[in-house]
């Protein structure tokens, strides 16, 4: 699995991408078919906006594709709700796909029954 980092409006520091990528290979720990994880962080620059920090993650899956984005007041924050997001997504597409899989499997059987 691929992990990569961008910035936008912001050096991408040693500890932010070392903390990017330990977020995202816990996320990655639970599906093992994850292909790529693509980060990109940004920073607004206009002062009237309070929730600054923006952390995008494209997260590629077989022939699937999941983005999120979350903005947060520092960009530790941010990295953090976008990595929630993402987990909770791919459990979501986890568990659509083993469900799909056992309804296959269940359909597969009973039509085996009917032939015999």
């Amino acid at each position: 699995m691929h992990i990569h980092v961008n910035g936008r409006n912001i050096e991408i520091t040693d500890a932010i991408k070392a903390y990017v990528k330990e977020k995202a290979s816990k996320v990655a720990a639970h599906y093992e078919q994850i292909d790529s994880i693509d980060a990109v962080l940004s920073v607004i620059k206009n002062p009237s906006v309070t929730e600054s920090h923006v952390a995008e993650i494209i997260c590629k899956i077989g022939g699937e594709t999941i983005t999120v984005e979350e903005k947060a007041e520092s960009m530790y924050a941010s990295i953090d709700l976008v990595c929630d997001k993402l987990n909770r997504q791919v459990k979501k597409l986890k568990e659509k796909g083993l469900s799909k899989a056992k309804t296959e499997s269940i359909r597969t059987t009973a039509t085996a029954g009917i032939e015999e």
